[in-house]
């Protein structure tokens, strides 16, 4: 039967996301998972002392939802409700939101350079201090550790490794990792400038690859929150490679803050790749050592 009464509403699944109303919707769903993020960020850092409410919002964004699957959720809501009432699921959520992508030898021209560029000034130095800033597994420390052997210099070296996540820091004290990962580990290091046999380095065991005590003496492994922790020591060298690609503007400047406290007079900054100085707060107190591989020397 016709009729010439109002239109009736457009049913909700029959709403697309190009029309007004579908655009409209999308509008209030991203204004409501913003909100829902941004009370479970608070509640984690109010309850538990960790602070995620500087984070880029898009990888916090994927790093959350990943987590509620993997607990049979299905809202911001209901994970930041577990979250709070379960200390279990925040050391799997902390997982999650810790950056733990990490090789040995990562980005092989990095080590190059730094044992071009800054193996030389580090001779003129009878003791060398070195903060390893979100080590992560430890497979960069590592690495690390045996170019310092290499150079002579390990003897007079003391790395701190530190990172938010004591889980990963556990497998990092380890220095046991997958001896499938070898071949590539090997390739990584000779494109590194590697002067000897990387087999030398570990003893193989069954899937694993059991790297040499002698090579954990001058480390020390512990944990460190760069949103909440203060300096604890003035370095020669501080790494912290992509790390600062996932925290905001102000949280990025907050670090870096952080770290020129802590380095000393003509100390060697070391970021990722995709990661800079320039246009940040502390700009000016650095040269470039290398631009391309993005190492800094403080000049003031």
């Amino acid at each position: 039967m016709s009729g010439n009464g109002p239109p009736s509403p457009v049913p909700q699944h029959e709403v697309t996301s190009g029309s007004p109303a579908g655009i409209e919707q999308e509008r209030e769903s991203h204004a409501l998972e913003v909100i829902e993020i941004q009370l479970l960020t608070e509640g984690m850092y109010r309850h538990y002392g960790f602070d995620f409410r500087d984070y880029a919002f898009p990888s916090l964004k994927r790093r959350v939802w990943k987590r509620i699957y993997a607990e049979g959720l299905s809202s911001v809501s209901g994970l930041q409700e577990k979250v709070l009432h379960d200390p279990a699921c925040m050391e799997r959520l902390l997982l999650d939101l810790s950056i733990n992508v990490t090789s040995m030898y990562r980005d092989p021209s990095f080590y190059l350079a730094f044992r071009n560029r800054v193996v030389p000034l580090l001779r003129t130095y009878p003791f060398v201090r070195i903060w390893h800033a979100g080590c992560s597994s430890g497979e960069e420390v590592y690495s690390m550790a045996i170019l310092l052997l290499e150079e002579g210099l390990y003897d007079r070296c003391r790395i701190y490794a530190t990172d938010i996540n004591e889980a990963v820091l556990a497998r990092a004290k380890e220095g046991i990792f997958p001896l499938a990962t070898m071949q590539e580990n090997t390739t990584n290091y000779l494109n590194a400038g590697g002067t000897g046999t990387f087999s030398e380095y570990y003893t193989a065991r069954y899937d694993y690859a059991i790297f040499r005590p002698a090579l954990r003496e001058n480390i020390v492994f512990a944990q460190h929150n760069l949103v909440t922790d203060a300096s604890f020591n003035h370095f020669n060298v501080i790494f912290c490679r992509n790390v600062l690609i996932y925290f905001n503007g102000v949280l990025q400047d907050r670090v870096q803050k952080l770290f020129l406290e802590s380095m000393e007079m003509f100390g060697v900054l070391g970021l990722g790749r995709k990661e800079s100085i320039k246009f940040s707060a502390v700009a000016d107190n650095y040269e470039d050592l290398d631009q391309v591989e993005r190492l800094y020397r403080r000049v003031r």
